[in-house]
């Protein structure tokens, strides 16, 4: 979806103030590492995909979104997904005393890496174009990519389709690790021979007429 989430290569929101890398800590509180391992925990009972906790974070209020911390925006998904999926219930959460086992998982995650049949449409070198579309839902495509002509490195396996994986469905669809210049991108004022490299899947690119 076109969100407050996906502001990331957009020119007009200012510079990024980004800390320097030798010196940025993993975490900026004492309570961010429970956090981390909560989530990949809760991912291990297999209730929901990476790609539902990412659309859970993306729904969030816009107001939210940009005031919360990055594990903050972790904690307030992970405290919704365990309500829906029946790990936790409100009250259970909200006491901090759990009263029942979780309910059962009917439904478990069960996501599949296979190749699909037939043979990969991209090949390597190949020039594709970025489908240009916003949907309403989840998505991997960034906005800034959309409509723009990048380079085919080379296949890089199947993954989920995160459109289907955040509904609960897993679809493995083939992989590309793509090329697009950074002029393509964002104009000849980019500067330099800068370039950005994207795994993108099948159904996210289009061939050149």
């Amino acid at each position: 979806m076109n969100g407050i989430h996906d502001l990331g290569g957009m020119a007009g929101f200012g510079p990024v103030a980004a800390e320097p890398e030798r010196t940025e800590p993993n975490f900026h509180a004492d309570w961010e590492p429970a956090v981390l391992s909560s989530m990949y925990a809760t991912l291990r009972l297999r209730r929901w995909s990476i790609d539902e906790f990412r659309l859970t974070i993306e729904r969030s209020a816009p107001v939210d979104y940009l005031r919360r911390s990055y594990y903050e925006k972790w904690l307030v998904a992970l405290e919704e997904l365990v309500v829906r999926h029946g790990v936790l219930s409100a009250e259970e959460l909200a006491s901090g005393r759990v009263s029942a086992p979780p309910s059962p998982n009917d439904r478990p995650w069960t996501p599949s890496f296979e190749l699909p049949d037939g043979p990969a449409r991209f090949t390597d070198g190949q020039a594709v174009r970025a489908v240009n579309r916003h949907p309403s839902g989840h998505t991997r495509a960034p906005r800034y990519v959309r409509g723009r002509v990048g380079t085919v490195v080379r296949a890089v396996g199947a993954e989920p389709l995160p459109e289907d994986a955040a509904a609960g469905v897993c679809t493995p669809q083939r992989l590309y690790l793509v090329r697009f210049e950074a002029a393509e991108l964002w104009g000849p004022d980019s500067g330099g021979n800068d370039a950005v490299y994207l795994e993108l899947w099948e159904s996210y690119l289009e061939e050149i007429a």
